[in-house]
């Protein structure tokens, strides 16, 4: 998946961004994950988004770029 290996860094930056400390990781790379993700629904209550509606639009362009992406 070569063509979608800079948005696989750029997340990683991100997760690592949000929780990585001078000791290392304050969690797990998976736990993480959930936090960020409960995050961004709190941020989405509070700034009256649609979080299912936005992750339903990410799951369709994570398909369109896995689809485009070569092998």
């Amino acid at each position: 998946m070569a063509g979608n290996d800079e948005r696989v860094a750029r997340a990683g930056v991100a997760l690592e961004t949000y929780t990585l400390s001078e000791e290392g990781w304050r969690a797990s790379p998976s736990e993480t994950l959930q936090r960020v993700l409960a995050d961004l629904m709190h941020w989405c209550d509070a700034t009256q988004r649609d979080f299912d509606r936005s992750l339903a639009a990410a799951r369709e362009r994570h398909a369109e770029e896995r689809a485009a992406s070569p092998a």
